[in-house]
């Protein structure tokens, strides 16, 4: 389907080892992920099985360096962010909750210890980690959680709530932020530890291929040593959350190329009055429209991964890259939806599980809203979030 999702000839853009690396982790979900997505959705199974393939293909912490870390570019990150994304959401979550959540946690701002302890494990799939940082309440404003950290002695004791965490039911250790006293800090809180517990949240109209979870502290006991030391306020957790925002740009124009290329395909050869839908010119509009978009994310994604490979990107740009392509990614996956009638809304057909998925992934690691007034402050100077 080249021929049609590469209309401004955007792999000239590409080195030899971005397009190797592309066709590798598209071999992968052609094989392992196609396959089975559908009934993974339909009975909202993750499946466990797939994350040994994932760490050989070295895509968990794929843009960290050292420690068993496969030290990819940004830009081989955002095409492996692609390539999965366009089997389901839901997978390309679990990347981007190891590597650019947990993974870039300990790698940013943990100790020396730490970082060996830890970080060649989840490379290798050994260990899986989670991101504890939202809340019941707290969810576009992280500066109002309410789950604490006291000091006991040379102790820690965690108290609080987290909710919409991805993959905290088989996590073997959580990243969880907290206030204290001296401010918010993170914790390295292995999952077996008395008091953490994580109850899966169904039943989910999206994201059904993938597990997110509310999490319960209760007087979590900790040595200092499980403190993250480098993360000493609301700007560590942050720092995480725009590496994964980045994954997301993306990662939508992965499903939103698969629904396109299925609308593509669906047109061509679905006969109505006679004709194929793809002769008929309001479907070759829709089809237009769609690849237009497409190819302007991809850009987009694109110019925002060499900027980062360069250290040049800002907070602020990748908002607008995360803004920008999930709502042209929604609307391309429901553009495609119209296209395939009532066939489209079965799971025969990947466009409308796409536009589900993107529902979630639109709203995590910042709304809508908080990307219009992120990139609002930086063009006003002035800060509108209250």
């Amino acid at each position: 389907m080249d021929t049609v999702t590469n209309l401004l000839d955007l792999d000239s853009l590409l080195t030899e080892q971005e397009l190797a690396l592309r066709t590798k982790v598209r071999t992968f979900v052609d094989t392992a992920i196609r396959p089975h997505i559908a009934s993974w959705y339909a009975d909202a199974v993750f499946p466990t099985d797939i994350v040994p393939e994932m760490a050989r293909l070295g895509l968990l912490g794929m843009h960290l360096t050292g420690y068993g870390c496969a030290g990819r570019s940004a830009v081989e990150y955002g095409i492996a962010a692609l390539e999965l994304e366009a089997g389901d959401s839901g997978l390309r979550t679990f990347v981007s909750v190891q590597g650019s959540l947990a993974m870039s946690a300990i790698h940013k701002h943990g100790s020396e210890a730490q970082k060996r302890e830890w970080l060649p494990r989840m490379a290798a799939g050994e260990v899986i980690g989670c991101f504890g940082l939202t809340e019941p309440s707290a969810g576009s404003d992280p500066a109002s959680m309410t789950t604490f950290a006291t000091r006991d002695g040379d102790d820690w004791v965690l108290q609080g709530a987290k909710r919409w965490i991805g993959l905290a039911s088989i996590a073997d250790v959580a990243i969880i932020w907290a206030q204290s006293s001296e401010g918010i800090r993170g914790f390295i809180v292995p999952t077996d530890t008395p008091g953490f517990s994580a109850h899966v949240i169904e039943p989910k109209l999206s994201m059904r291929a993938s597990i997110q979870c509310d999490i319960h502290l209760d007087g979590v006991r900790l040595p200092d040593s499980a403190r993250l030391p480098a993360a000493v306020s609301l700007r560590a957790p942050f720092e995480c959350l725009n590496e994964a925002r980045y994954g997301i740009v993306w990662g939508v124009m992965g499903a939103a190329r698969d629904s396109y290329e299925a609308a593509v395909k669906y047109a061509a050869e679905r006969v109505a009055f006679g004709s194929a839908l793809n002769t008929r010119q309001l479907t070759q509009e829709k089809l237009v429209e769609m690849a237009v978009e497409l190819e302007k994310g991809m850009m987009l994604a694109l110019h925002l991964g060499r900027m980062k490979d360069a250290g040049r990107l800002a907070p602020h740009q990748i908002s607008i890259g995360k803004l920008n392509n999930c709502r042209e990614a929604i609307t391309i996956c429901h553009t495609a939806r119209t296209l395939l009638g009532g066939n489209g809304i079965t799971l025969d057909y990947s466009p409308f599980r796409h536009a589900s998925n993107l529902e979630s992934v639109r709203t995590y690691e910042g709304t809508d809203e908080i990307h219009l007034l992120t990139i609002g402050r930086w063009i006003t100077g002035v800060a509108a979030f209250n």
